[in-house]
């Protein structure tokens, strides 16, 4: 994580949660916990004294709560990041996929079993990856590699138009859906399939704060749909998603296939169907995340002559998923976030979007 220490404050209102992520934290060398606050007006005070880097943030708290203080902390410019822990509920979903609206860098679930070890161990699996990513991110400058709109993709869709698009995103994930959706008109003639990796409430959460923003139609997917012109469909947390084309159409199908990249669901395991029922008439897109999630499923839909977009390193929260498919020679276009949905409608309508 580099070398001084990562300098962390713990804000929750429980004790015991408190206690339980320093104990998960204390023999971590490259994390050094400077404080704790039991709500969010202590936080914002200890944030100030102390200049942590980054905080895990509880989301329901007294005084002024979780989504307050990431609100405070954009106010008042105060560049610290926020994991937050959220509550396996519907309120916490709706809460979570707020907070990284506002900015927080990911969320872990608060194990809650009545084993004290298995709860450390669970938490433990849960934020040090993302605390890990956090850091490296940071301490990453930014390459200001070119921006490239490849001839092939211009080739690609100079006659026939995409009939699909497929996105795969992770960390960063609901802010950039936000971005690139609402900018898209309601007539759009082709269906979006989209794997954000979440885990169930959470994506159904997502998919309604996203149809709120948008003329699209948002929802979270449901087995059977048909994939339907100028709507969004969110793979379900806990799921996998796949499309299967027939005489009637081209259908969803949500699947308890095993985890692929330690997700369900997967962005490979959604691209590998959307290449066979699509072919060379199928757009696929990844913006930001950790890991190599979709890479392989880029890999599918190029052999079959589809097109692939990457987000570009500098407006991505981190470059993780992005690098796999920019390094592996398999993205046609790689653009910043704020130019994808008019290359989206390019491809699928012939010019650039007007929806802002």
């Amino acid at each position: 994580m580099g070398d001084s220490p990562l300098k962390l404050l713990v804000v929750d209102d429980s004790i015991a949660y408190r206690k339980i992520i320093r104990d998960v934290l204390k023999a971590e060398p490259n994390i050094h916990v400077v404080g704790v606050a039991s709500d969010g007006r202590i936080a914002l005070e200890k944030m100030r004294q102390l200049r942590p880097d980054l905080l895990t943030l509880d989301i329901e708290m007294p005084q002024l709560n979780g989504l307050d203080v990431l609100r405070e902390m954009q106010q008042s410019s105060l560049e610290v990041g926020a994991i937050m822990l959220s509550a396996f509920t519907n309120t916490g979903a709706k809460l979570t996929t707020a907070a990284l609206g506002l900015g927080a860098f990911d969320f872990v679930l608060k194990p809650n079993g009545a084993n004290l070890q298995a709860n450390l161990d669970e938490l433990r699996r849960q934020l040090l990856p993302k605390i890990a990513t956090f850091a490296t991110t940071r301490g990453q400058t930014k390459r200001r590699n070119p921006v490239v709109v490849g001839n092939d993709l211009q080739r690609s869709f100079a006659d026939t138009k995409a009939l699909v698009v497929a996105i795969g995103v992770s960390t960063g994930g609901p802010a950039a859906l936000a971005r690139v959706l609402p900018m898209l008109p309601a007539d759009l003639p082709v269906p979006i399939l989209v794997v954000q990796h979440m885990p169930p409430l959470f994506t159904k959460s997502l998919a309604d704060d996203l149809n709120r923003l948008s003329d699209l139609h948002i929802c979270e997917a449901e087995s059977g749909q048909l994939a339907r012109p100028g709507t969004v469909y969110v793979a379900r947390g806990g799921k996998q998603m796949k499309v299967t084309r027939t005489s009637r159409g081209v259908f969803l199908r949500l699947t308890d296939d095993e985890a692929e990249n330690g997700c369900r669901p997967s962005v490979d395991y959604l691209f590998r169907s959307v290449s066979t029922a699509y072919g060379s008439s199928a757009l696929g897109i990844i913006l930001t995340g950790m890991g190599d999630d979709g890479r392989d499923g880029c890999r599918a839909l190029k052999r079959q002559s589809g097109s692939v977009i990457a987000q570009h390193e500098a407006s991505c929260v981190v470059y993780g998923m992005p690098r796999q498919v920019v390094d592996a020679g398999l993205a046609d276009a790689v653009l910043p976030l704020d130019e994808i949905a008019d290359e989206i409608h390019r491809c699928t309508v012939g010019e650039p979007a007007t929806c802002r």
